[in-house]
């Protein structure tokens, strides 16, 4: 994955395992998913709360090594308390 990506895997709530990635274009990050190695990515439009804070995890980590700049974080934070304003933030 390149530098403007991040991903992870999580559970759904069936249980099915499912392969995450954000990727960073302009000001904005978009999501993608797929339940199987060989799947096609798909367009998250509306991704969960979990796959937020999970990025906002990525980039935390990504900073501490200068690999996204410090500015990113308090970028994905606002975004979250946009979209989730009942969440509690780190």
């Amino acid at each position: 994955m390149a530098k403007a990506e991040i991903s992870w895997k999580r559970q759904t709530a069936d249980g099915v395992k499912v392969q995450v990635y954000a990727h960073h274009v302009g000001d904005r990050w978009k999501f993608y998913a797929r339940e199987r190695r060989f799947d096609d990515w798909e367009l998250v439009k509306n991704p969960p709360l979990d796959d937020w804070l999970e990025l906002l995890d990525g980039v935390e980590r990504r900073i501490a090594r200068r690999l996204v700049r410090p500015e990113e974080a308090q970028r994905v934070r606002k975004v979250i308390r946009e979209l989730f304003p009942e969440a509690a933030l780190p």
